[in-house]
């Protein structure tokens, strides 16, 4: 039975994603469709960015260099018949983009064209349209579908990068937290590491995604806070840049807002907003604890899901998040620096009187299951130190340190890395238990 890690509900939408779309005039023979559709579902291994929907690539042939040119190995040739039932399948989660280039023989019939967009667009997917001799009615019509944007063919030099690059820029600065969404009460899960280097900030990371990953089909948002002012990490296990705008927002208090917010966020592939550390390593107590509780408030009432990322040291405003939290998740290691610094962590709790039944510890680099020594000293650790250990993250090896080195998730660049799943089904339980939450509240 997996933890009850959640008890409250919550509501989140998530960002939508680009597509690009192509359709050319024959169609492929029936054994190349079979078999690039069958690759197409199987390819789990490398994320795919980019899907090439056309009749006849052969009418393409500089459109297929522009997607090698722009996407390298990443993107995939597909029908554009078969287009609909492919990217409902959950080999689309990592799409970005559909490619789908359209000529004047398309245009005797544009209904399974229409029908693909609509798809794409219930599905929250960007369209691009490649348009190759097309009526301005016809091309009116593909745009009033929800096509985000068009070129013409043949592309002029740069123009599908102009175009992909348009679309990501517009999906990174598009305010996140519009008015129409600042009714949700969120669920805020802060992360703290109970010793340097037992891997807080990567389940940080890692759980924000994988949740945002679970709730794209849902109107649910999800947001990753990284609260480590001075040397916080985000920013660099999502290679994401790190703006003005957020030192602006923790030190003008009187201007904290959904709009301040909004502006500080930035969006990582379109799916998880993340407000990362400034640029320049700032002391912790530059925001006080007044403008530490606004700030999650302003957040969770635009998001559902709110991660927390915490700096290791206990500061002034450290209780007021464990106060909003829902459930706090505690990193520790088996070794004595992290059972003493558990320790003093308990007793400053318990000193407080916070709400020490918040606490969730999770044990980084657990034994695995046929270590029956690393297993007997877990269980020695847990006893003497009062606690249950009810969270056991494997030791997912070298592969997370450089997936951490090269800005992905692990879902991206090890999917099948033991650590990437565990975090995966603790994410998959928290977002079941918040539907479940609400199903019986509507009931």
């Amino acid at each position: 039975m997996p933890t009850p890690y959640l008890s409250r509900i919550g509501r989140i939408d998530w960002p939508s994603c680009i597509v690009t779309i192509c359709l050319p005039t024959r169609y492929m023979s029936d054994w190349t469709l079979g078999f690039r559709t069958m690759a197409l579902i199987l390819s789990k291994e490398q994320p795919t960015e980019a899907f090439a929907v056309a009749r006849d690539f052969k009418k393409f042939n500089l459109l297929v260099e522009d997607l090698d040119d722009e996407f390298s190995s990443s993107w995939r040739q597909l029908n554009f018949k078969d287009g609909a039932a492919v990217l409902q399948k959950s080999g689309a989660q990592a799409l970005e983009f559909v490619i789908a280039a359209i000529d004047r023989d398309d245009e005797k019939n544009l209904e399974p064209v229409s029908t693909f967009i609509k798809v794409a667009k219930s599905l929250g997917i960007r369209v691009i349209l490649i348009a190759n001799d097309l009526s301005p009615m016809g091309l009116h019509q593909l745009m009033r579908l929800g096509a985000d944007d068009f070129a013409p063919y043949p592309l002029p030099d740069g123009a599908l990068a102009d175009s992909v690059r348009r679309l990501r820029e517009k999906s990174a600065t598009a305010p996140v937290a519009t008015s129409a969404k600042r009714n949700r009460h969120g669920v805020i899960i802060p992360v703290f590491g109970l010793s340097g280097g037992v891997g807080a900030s990567t389940f940080s990371v890692n759980l924000a995604w994988e949740m945002a990953q679970f709730t794209k089909k849902l109107d649910r948002r999800v947001a990753l806070l990284d609260f480590n002012f001075q040397f916080g990490s985000v920013a660099t296990y999502l290679d994401m840049p790190r703006r003005e705008a957020i030192y602006e927002l923790i030190t003008d208090a009187a201007s904290m807002d959904h709009d301040a917010l909004a502006q500080a966020l930035t969006s990582f592939k379109s799916r998880l907003a993340v407000l990362t550390a400034p640029m320049d390593a700032l002391p912790l107590d530059i925001i006080g604890k007044d403008e530490v509780s606004k700030l999650l408030e302003i957040a969770a009432a635009s998001y559902d899901f709110v991660v927390v990322d915490l700096p290791q040291a206990l500061v002034a405003w450290s209780d007021d998040v464990l106060q909003k939290a829902e459930t706090f998740f505690a990193l520790l290691e088996v070794d004595m620096r992290s059972a003493q610094n558990t320790l003093r962590f308990l007793r400053a709790l318990k000193a407080e009187d916070l709400p020490f039944e918040k606490v969730q510890f999770a044990l980084n680099r657990a034994p695995g299951f046929t270590d029956i020594s690393g297993k007997s000293r877990v269980k020695r650790l847990s006893e003497s130190l009062g606690v249950d250990i009810n969270i056991m993250l494997p030791d997912g090896g070298r592969a997370v340190t450089n997936a951490c080195d090269q800005g992905l998730p692990l879902s991206e660049s090890v999917p099948k890395n033991p650590l990437r799943k565990e975090i995966r089904r603790i994410a998959e339980s928290i977002v079941n238990m918040v539907e479940a939450d609400k199903a019986a509240v509507v009931e």
